[in-house]
C-alpha cells in the first residue's frame, strides 16, 4: 500500500476503520485497499507501521495518540499519527520524500530562500496544518548548509527531511527519541556550539521562552507556527505569555524577530495545489508596532507595497490569477482583503 501510494504520487494516507485505505492525491482521494477496514484490520497495519518504526505501541496506548516515522528503503519515508477513534485504532501517514524539496517546484520565492541570510534573530514559518511550512524550513537550511560554514541544529517531532553535511555541519534530534522534550532539546541545543537552529514547532510557553532568549544570545532561529498572518503570528506569540510579563516580551520580540513567512496551498485550475506566500521583514516601523502593541496596523504595512523586503498574499494571488493558474473565485477565497483584490483583478 505504502509502495502504491508513493508511486500514484500520493501526500497523504488514511487508515480508518469503516473506510477503504485511502490516499490524497492533490485534491483528490483514492482508495487503496479493495474494500473497508475492519477495527481488527487497522489495528493489524498500524501495528505493522509501529515494527517498521521499532517503536513500541506503547506510546499509544498511554496517551491514544502518538506521532512517529519510519522509512523503506528505496520507497520513501513516513511521518505518522496513530490515534485512537471511538475506540479503535487509525493513523494518517504523511509520505515524506527522501531528497530534499526543490523550492522552484513547491513556488517557494527568492524572497523567502534569502532569509538563510541573516545571521541571528526569529524567522517564524507560519500556516495551517499541511501547507508546507516543514518543506519551506527544510528549503531555508538547505540553502545555509550550501552557502556558509556553520553548526545547524535541527529539532523535530518527527524528522522529515535528512540533511547531508555540506558547508555545514547538520545535527538532526528527534523528540521523543533523541529527546524528551522541544524545550530540553533547545537548551541543550544552546550548548552545542550552534549558528542556527531550527525548531520544528513552538508548541507550549516554555518553548517560546527559551526561543526567543536563543534568538537573543546571537543565534539563528528558525521554527514554525499554526497561525495565518504575520499580525496573529506576533499576537499569538505575546498572549501565550501572563499579561504581567506581556509587555516586556513585546519588546523583546521587537528586537529578535527579523521575519514571517505566511503560507497557504491553493487549489490550481489543474486540479493541484500551489503554495502562496507572504512575507514580513521586520522594519523600523513594525518593531514599533510591535513593542507598542499595534499589531493590528501590520497588514498596512505589508499591502502598502512601499517596502521590497515585504510580499503580500493578495498581490501573489493576484499575479496567479493573471498567469491563469488559479481561478479569480479562488483567489477571493483566500485573499486577506477580496474586495480590494476583486477590483484589482
Amino acid at each position: 500500500m505504502l509502495k502504491s501510494a508513493v508511486s500514484m504520487g500520493g501526500s497523504d494516507i488514511f487508515i480508518v476503520p469503516g473506510a477503504e485505505v485511502t490516499v490524497r492525491i492533490e485534491n483528490d482521494m483514492r482508495h487503496l485497499s479493495e474494500g473497508r477496514m475492519l477495527p481488527a484490520d487497522t489495528e493489524k497495519l498500524v501495528a505493522e507501521m509501529y515494527r517498521l518504526a521499532h517503536r513500541d505501541m506503547a506510546h499509544l496506548d498511554e496517551n491514544g495518540d502518538d506521532d512517529f516515522s519510519f522509512a523503506i528503503m528505496d520507497v520513501s519515508r513516513f511521518r505518522c499519527n496513530a490515534y485512537r477513534q471511538r475506540g479503535t485504532i487509525a493513523a494518517i501517514c504523511r509520505i515524506v520524500n527522501f531528497e530534499l524539496p526543490d523550492p522552484v517546484a513547491r513556488n517557494i520565492p527568492n524572497m523567502v530562500l534569502d532569509l538563510a541570510q541573516q545571521r541571528s534573530g526569529m524567522v517564524l514559518v507560519t500556516g495551517p496544518a499541511g501547507s508546507g511550512k516543514s518543506t519551506t524550513l527544510a528549503c531555508i537550511v538547505d540553502r545555509i548548509n550550501e552557502s556558509r560554514s556553520a553548526h545547524i541544529v535541527t529539532i523535530e517531532d518527527p524528522i522529515e527531511y535528512l540533511h547531508r553535511h555540506k558547508k555545514s555541519l547538520v545535527s538532526q534530534r528527534e523528540v521523543p527519541n533523541d529527546a524528551s522534550t522541544f524545550s530540553r532539546a533547545l537548551r541543550a541545543a544552546l550548548r552545542q556550539a550552534p549558528d542556527v537552529i531550527m525548531l520544528g514547532e513552538m508548541r507550549d510557553l516554555d518553548t517560546i521562552r527559551t526561543a526567543i532568549t536563543a534568538a537573543e544570545t546571537g543565534h539563528l532561529l528558525l521554527s514554525s507556527l499554526h497561525t495565518i498572518g504575520a499580525a496573529k503570528t506576533v499576537d499569538r506569540m505575546i498572549d501565550t505569555f501572563p499579561a504581567e510579563q506581556q509587555a516586556q516580551i513585546r519588546v523583546q520580540l521587537s528586537m529578535v524577530l527579523k521575519a514571517v513567512v505566511s503560507q497557504r496551498l491553493v487549489p490550481t485550475v489543474d486540479g493541484k495545489r500551489v503554495a502562496v506566500f507572504e512575507v514580513m521583514s521586520v522594519n523600523p516601523a513594525i518593531q514599533n508596532m510591535i513593542r507598542d502593541g499595534r499589531t493590528h496596523q501590520i497588514d498596512n504595512v505589508i499591502y502598502g507595497g512601499s517596502d521590497k523586503n515585504m510580499m503580500s498574499m493578495d498581490a501573489e494571488l493576484q499575479r496567479l490569477v493573471r498567469e491563469r493558474r488559479i481561478t479569480r473565485e479562488t483567489a477571493l477565497l483566500y485573499a486577506a482583503n477580496p474586495e480590494t483584490l476583486a477590483k484589482r483583478i
